[in-house]
């Protein structure tokens, strides 16, 4: 069966300052709330001299965005509140509630882990109010964070944070306290990444930025203090010069939170993006500078199951809430992809083919994430209505029509017959044949699938929330006579 793969800009949203993390609330009753973290380094006067200039200084904001995907011109979000705050590196909601609330952690510049509760203002509209802040330390700072809580888990709330100064720092939640229950030295660079298996949340995954040798490191929380064994063993696998064998393990035994349970170099540049699949156990994606996505078997991680050459270097990697093949990646100089693992996952030594793409912003690709909000299988019409414009295509006999056009100059664009019936832009997808079933199960086979993403971009200050629709092709009757022009199931709700 074939299967139409189509994304459409809703909305562009201009943060005015760099724009470099998004996150929707993963809570059913809140999935239509969206935070969007700001990172602006302020640079002294460029006559002063180096030594009379002052540090540069890093300023952020954190949005709150309520959507409303309805079928109308309408754009969908809604700015409920701005709070300027220290400059933002990573912001993740807790997948669970805390005490009834949605609860969502920040990394700041100034070494914070920020909480903030989301309330109903008197308004009626959703506001968050600053609940927890802790000091990860003096001079560093907070570069990332994820929540223990992936697979929906609400005992034993714990975060983990990264930090400049290569230091990993683990947290647990508790009654009105976010206490630190162990921080080590991790990494001789900044640590830019940390993040939790979701299915041992006593293993802690990292990864740094270093000019000769670029690392992944999975560390065992139990040398914290927490229960279990108290000792670990260190594994290391070298691509490069050695006196073992390449890609032989050089094995030693470490006490203490500061050894690594497994170290890996398989990546060529700083690991910047890990992701644990809350859906299958053991599966890990990992994105890094060297422009790769691997994906690896926690069991065996001497080689990863998969590597695929995405392009612009991997900064974020957000599974699908629910479809537990597909992976979004946010590629830095190379945009956004939609990415479908399943082969990979059944140990097939292939890459990933790449089902859509997000190629709108026009800067470093940075923040994106999934909405777990319900869709129709159905597009909506544009945000707005702008003149139409038409092109002489005499091979696809249809009209060329602006969807949306940014401020950034960029245009979102479908293909048009003479009736203003959507046109399928088979020209610029994958063969047919090598585009893959989103679904695992045969009764599945004919339904459609929506989903609605935000995604953000630095330097020019932008944030796109947009949709992916992924449907089955429709097969002529063998008892027409005339065929009739091929109809999108994206047209009208």
């Amino acid at each position: 069966m074939g299967w139409h793969s189509r994304t459409r800009t809703l909305q562009v949203f201009d943060t005015e300052l760099s724009a470099d993390t998004v996150e929707w609330c993963p809570l059913p009753q809140w999935s239509h709330v969206l935070a969007c973290g700001i990172y602006q380094l302020q640079k002294g006067d460029d006559k002063q001299t180096a030594e009379d200039s002052p540090a540069p200084s890093r300023i952020g904001r954190l949005y709150l965005f309520d959507c409303n995907p309805r079928p109308s011109f309408i754009p969908p979000l809604t700015e409920t509140q701005r709070i300027d705050t220290p400059a933002v590196l990573d912001v993740k909601w807790c997948h669970v509630p805390i005490s009834e609330r949605p609860l969502l952690g920040m990394a700041t510049a100034s070494g914070e882990i920020q909480l903030y509760k989301l309330m109903e203002s008197q308004q009626g509209t959703c506001v968050l109010e600053c609940e927890l802040s802790t000091e990860l330390g003096p001079d560093r700072l907070a570069l990332s964070l994820d929540w223990s809580t992936g697979r929906g888990e609400s005992s034993d709330v714990r975060v983990v944070s990264s930090d400049s100064s290569g230091s990993l720092t683990a947290l647990s939640l508790g009654e009105a306290t976010l206490t630190t229950v162990c921080q080590w030295k991790a990494h001789d660079f900044e640590a830019w990444i940390s993040a939790f298996s979701y299915w041992d949340t006593q293993i802690v995954y990292s990864g740094m930025r270093v000019t000769v040798v670029e690392l992944l490191h999975v560390w065992s929380l139990i040398q914290c203090g927490l229960p279990g064994i108290q000792s670990c063993m260190y594994r290391e696998y070298s691509s490069g010069p050695s006196t073992e064998p390449c890609g032989e393990p050089v094995l030693s035994v470490r006490m203490g939170p500061s050894s690594p349970s497994f170290t890996s170099k398989r990546h060529t540049m700083g690991v910047c993006s890990i992701h644990s699949n809350p859906h299958r156990e053991h599966i890990l994606a990992t994105g890094s500078y060297d422009e790769n996505m691997l994906l690896w078997d926690g069991r065996n991680m001497k080689l990863p199951l998969s590597e695929t050459a995405v392009g612009g270097g991997v900064w974020r990697l957000k599974w699908h809430p629910s479809q537990e093949h597909l992976l979004l990646a946010a590629c830095m100089h190379n945009d956004f992809h939609i990415l479908h693992c399943q082969k990979a996952m059944e140990g097939q030594d292939a890459p990933c083919p790449v089902l859509a793409s997000h190629i709108l912003h026009n800067s470093l690709a940075y923040g994106a994430d999934w909405s777990r909000l319900p869709l129709s299988n159905s597009t909506p019409p544009s945000p707005q209505e702008p003149p139409r414009t038409s092109v002489g295509l005499t091979e696809s006999g249809g009209h060329l029509r602006i969807q949306y056009e940014s401020p950034t100059a960029s245009f979102d664009t479908s293909l048009e017959d003479e009736s203003g019936q959507y046109i399928p832009e088979q020209c610029s997808l994958p063969e047919k044949s090598s585009i893959p079933d989103p679904f695992t199960s045969p009764a599945r086979d004919s339904q459609s699938l929506s989903c609605l993403m935000a995604s953000c971009s630095f330097y020019d200050h932008m944030m796109h929330v947009w949709r992916w629709d992924w449907s089955p092709e429709e097969k002529q009757k063998p008892s027409e006579p005339t065929p009739l022009p091929e109809h999108s199931r994206y047209d009208g709700l």
